[in-house]
This record gives C-alpha cells, sequence and structure tokens, in this order.
C-alpha cells in the first residue's frame, strides 16, 4: 500500500513527525532553524532539516501530500508581548501558505498555541482562516489538550486542519484522558534510589 507522503515545517525536534510516522506516513521533507533543535532532530530521524523557511524555494520541496506544521507561537502567546503580525515571527504563517499555494498538498495539519484563537479580540486568527479559505481548503480547528489523549501534560493547543474534499470532524477523535500521574512513574523506585546515593555523598 503506497504510504501518504508529507512534510514538517518548523519542525522542532520532531514531535508531530513522530506521531505521523507512527501513522504510517512517509516524511519527505524537513525544516527547522534552530542549530539545538536540528541536532535533536537529526539524532532522532537520521536528517538534518536546517534551512531557513524565508529562503526556502517552494518548488524546490519534493511532492507531498499533507502538509504538517507548527509555527512561531511568540507572537501569539499569552506568555509573550503579543504583537502577532508586527513582530516578523508572527508573519511565518504566510510563508507555510505559500507554500500550500504552490505545491496544492491534498490536506494540511497546523498547531500553536491556543491564545491565537483570540489573539487582537479574534482578528489575527480570522485572517488566518480567511486566508487558508482563500486557497481552497475547508478549514475547521479545535483546541485540544494532550491529558486528554494519553499524555502527561496539561498542555493546550490549537490544531488547524484543511482538507481539499472535505471538512475534518475532531469530534470523532479517540480520547484517553489522564487524570493521574501514577501509571507513568518508575515503578522500580530508581530514582528514590538515586536521591539516598546523592544525599549520602
Amino acid at each position: 500500500m503506497k504510504k501518504i507522503k508529507f512534510i514538517d515545517l518548523f519542525a522542532g525536534i520532531g514531535g508531530m513527525r513522530l506521531g505521523f510516522e507512527k501513522a504510517g506516513f512517509e516524511c519527505v521533507f524537513s525544516n527547522e532553524i534552530d542549530d539545538h533543535a536540528c541536532e535533536m532532530y537529526k539524532e532522532n530521524f537520521g536528517t538534518n532539516p536546517k534551512g531557513d523557511i524565508i529562503k526556502l524555494d517552494p518548488n524546490s520541496i519534493p511532492d507531498f501530500d499533507v502538509l504538517v506544521s507548527g509555527f512561531p507561537c511568540q507572537s501569539f502567546s499569552i506568555c509573550g508581548k503579543q504583537k502577532g503580525f508586527y513582530d516578523a515571527r508572527g508573519t511565518l504563517f504566510f510563508n507555510i501558505c505559500e507554500i500550500i499555494r504552490i505545491k496544492h498538498p491534498k490536506a494540511f495539519m497546523l498547531e500553536n498555541v491556543f491564545n491565537l484563537e483570540k489573539h487582537d479580540k479574534g482578528n489575527t486568527f480570522k485572517v488566518m482562516l480567511k486566508c487558508l479559505d482563500g486557497l481552497g481548503y475547508k478549514v475547521s480547528f479545535r483546541v485540544l489538550n494532550a491529558r486528554n489523549f494519553g499524555i502527561p501534560q496539561n498542555r493546550e493547543r490549537i490544531i488547524i486542519v484543511g482538507n481539499k474534499k472535505q471538512v475534518f470532524d475532531f469530534s470523532k477523535l479517540k480520547t484517553k484522558r489522564i487524570d493521574s500521574m501514577k501509571p507513568f512513574l518508575d515503578k522500580k523506585d530508581h530514582f528514590n534510589i538515586y536521591l539516598k546515593e546523592v544525599i549520602q555523598f
């Protein structure tokens, strides 16, 4: 069976790539500018994604079916100055749109901080949705929490999905809520043994 091909933009250390590969997808291109993230990405996947998306020629990217991308969140996060499109990092979203426009993938999945939906009273997000809709995609979005999907972390992120044929239905996602760290703790108690050794030292 032919694997669905995807690209991994603003790849970080490869968290989203890992998920898509576990689902049977094949990564054909990745891009990340941070040196430390690139170093870890290479250790994880054997390829160095080093590159500046501003200088990237979309036509040089291998053909793919799905675009997967986080994009810089500092401009929209409640932890930052929330300058939005007035921050150069905030405009990198439009570089993603340009790649989508030129490469015409069947679908895309974008990820950012939950506050993106509310930034500038919702105006920033309206601009983004209008841009994506104008590219010919049926777009849906939802704020999801990692703890509802088997991850021991209370981490909310907005997920934006675009598809040329149909609207993605978030209600069909299978959830597995985590309410305790107990299943993830070391059952052999190596941590306490280590602490005792440190204290004795």
